[in-house]
């Protein structure tokens, strides 16, 4: 689906948005590079690791990633076999190339995951590991995870099977080309079965109850020029099913993981009953009731995206979706360990290069499918994962509101004085949480009696502060 035209940044805006992402750094307190010791490591190593015997650079491996990433993760070869189909899913070996408790893995200890400021990535890995040496970029030999799974005719996993292998990449594609090539006559390869396999496994998470959204998402652009711009776009349907794939490992990884007792799984909470009630009189109240004949995965998937009704609702459900976080497990597993978003146990394996507990997930799984023991190192630390990645998600989560309430403000700073339109998302203690209809801002705005959920409002812009991020409007008169 095509994009909306960014907001860009006034040029008098421009200059004061750089200083106050700058500061925005330096009250994070960032880092910014990576210490002298943690960089002479990542020069000198090679793979840590015996090389692997198994050889799948037979298979025609593709990487489907954004435009001009570096950090490629997973690679993936699809195929057809009788009664259903084969799904080859390689994910980098960056085990391989961090010594336990050497000054790599502390350095990436202490970051967590890769974070994404408006201004450049803070990188987990240094660039030469996890922009090269580790990432499976294409015409390469790289050591790999793979993971293999036989579906059967409606995209059920049937077997799993998991190895570290050699493998070659044979092309990188953005998400744009990867769509273009699917929608084409004739796709080849594994792009030939991408859409049909990930809608299997879409109408699979339908069937479980699971509820994995493809909703808009607002991103900060860099201009031509060299600025800042506000962007909100839907993702691409290749983007889904390959995000597909991803869940389907990670469902794969936790099975393993909770069969052996040992391992660090990704759960989220069931809503609770007060909660579920609630959400149900707001999407009432909004004309959207909730079947009770259906999950909300399918609830949710049903609602037409562009309503302002619906954009009301999707910002309600954020009430379902909450605690998030990691359970480590030694010998025990946790009482509830779905994930609910998902309705089935996950794990987090297929990002090693940018999150930090992948790399955990993906040995202990390896050791577990190949019937060894689980390495001591990572046994004896899976108990300190879950602060490390809490504090880490955290910190990005900060980072992300902080930058985008920045660029918000800067695409507003040149229109203090002007009315637009708001779609009320919520009310908070006597305000309202409004969406601009465009740009696709969202701010507070003092509650008048028409500010109900889902009603849409003229507002004036009263003020845009670029260095706090902090945005005002107040009702039209």
């Amino acid at each position: 689906m095509p994009r909306r035209r960014p907001h860009v940044a006034g040029s008098a805006a421009q200059g004061e948005l750089a200083a106050a992402l700058a500061e925005l750094r330096q009250q994070m307190d960032l880092p910014d590079g990576f210490p002298d010791a943690v960089l002479a490591e990542a020069e000198g190593t090679t793979s840590a690791a015996p090389p692997p015997s198994a050889d799948r650079r037979d298979l025609g491996f593709v990487t489907i990633d954004p435009a001009g990433s570096r950090d490629l993760d997973q690679a993936l070869h699809l195929a057809r076999r009788p009664g259903g189909y084969t799904v080859d899913y390689a994910i980098a070996d960056v085990p391989g190339f961090v010594r336990p408790d050497g000054a790599i893995d502390m350095e990436a200890r202490e970051r967590g995951q890769t974070l994404y400021a408006a201004d450049g990535r803070v990188p987990l890995h240094p660039p030469v590991l996890g922009e090269d040496r580790a990432s499976l970029l294409p015409g390469v030999d790289r050591s790999a995870y793979v993971w293999s799974f036989d579906l059967d005719e409606a995209g059920a996993v049937a077997a799993t099977r998991l190895e570290r292998a050699l493998v070659r990449s044979r092309e990188q594609l953005d998400y744009v080309e990867a769509q273009r090539r699917v929608d084409s006559e004739s796709p080849d390869g594994s792009l030939a079965l991408l859409r049909e396999i990930g809608e299997l496994r879409a109408e699979q998470e339908r069937a479980r109850g699971g509820a994995s959204l493809n909703i808009p998402e607002e991103q900060i652009v860099r201009t031509p020029a060299g600025g800042y711009a506000l962007e909100r776009r839907r993702l691409l349907p290749v983007e889904d099913w390959n995000a597909q794939l991803s869940l389907m490992t990670g469902m794969a990884a936790a099975e393993l993981m909770i069969a052996a007792r040992v391992g660090i799984l990704r759960t989220m909470p069931k809503p609770s009953d007060e909660d579920v009630a609630s959400f149900r009189r707001q999407a009432e109240a909004l004309g959207r009731p909730w079947p009770d004949s259906i999950g909300y995965g399918e609830y949710l998937r049903g609602l037409p995206r562009d309503e302002p009704a619906s954009l009301a609702i999707l910002q309600a459900a954020g009430g379902l979706f909450r605690g998030a976080g990691y359970a480590a497990m030694d010998g025990t597993v946790p009482n509830d360990p779905v994930q609910s978003a998902l309705a089935a146990p996950y794990a987090h394996v297929t990002a090693p290069l940018r999150r930090l507990v992948d790399r955990w997930g993906l040995v202990v799984c390896a050791a577990v499918a190949g019937g060894h023991e689980v390495p001591g190192w990572a046994r004896a630390s899976l108990a300190q994962l879950p602060s490390l990645m809490g504090a880490s998600s955290q910190r990005a989560a900060q980072l992300d509101a902080a930058s985008i309430a920045r660029v918000e403000a800067a695409v507003l700073a040149e229109r203090v004085g002007e009315r637009f339109e708001a779609t009320v998302l919520q009310l908070r203690n006597g305000w309202a949480v409004i969406q601009l209809t465009d740009p696709a801002v969202t701010a507070m705005c003092e509650a008048t009696a028409a500010a109900r959920p889902g009603a849409v409002l003229a507002v004036v812009l009263e003020r845009a502060d670029i260095r706090t991020g902090t945005v005002e409007f107040r009702a039209a008169a």
